[in-house]
């Protein structure tokens, strides 16, 4: 009877010590982990998105209405800045280091994308009040 109670006690130690093992473990690798958007900023303000690597950084932004949102071409290659219902907001060709700059008018969520590269290279632009 006690001998069941030992190995009970070690599997019990055992499958404890595999839990936080595997825990610290994914948690050290920082794999999969995305970090929280950045608030917006207050009472409009301005953002920055950096188009580099073939991608918008941040994907999504939040702002609020009033807000000059800054799209900073840092590949050495050419993108736009285009809303997907193709009028909210739209840039011509943007060069490498060139910049486009979009004053929020209008609540609500705006996917856009670069019309060079297609919705490979997307984003989201969130608005609020």
């Amino acid at each position: 009877m006690k001998k069941n109670f030992v190995l009970k006690i070690i599997g019990l130690i055992i499958i404890t010590g595999l839990i936080i093992f595997s825990c610290s473990k994914g948690s050290s690798s920082n794999s999969g982990y995305t970090p929280p958007p950045p608030p917006p900023p207050p009472g409009g303000g301005a953002a920055q998105v950096t188009m580099h690597n073939m991608a918008f950084a941040p994907a999504s932004l939040t702002v609020t209405k009033g807000a000059v949102v800054k799209w900073q071409n840092d590949d050495g290659f050419a993108h736009t800045v285009t809303s997907n219902d193709g009028s909210t907001f739209g840039s011509t060709t943007i060069a490498g280091g060139g910049s486009f700059s979009y004053t929020t008018t209008v609540v609500g969520t705006f996917n856009y994308h670069c019309t060079i590269h297609g919705i490979a290279m997307s984003g989201i632009l969130i608005v609020n009040p």
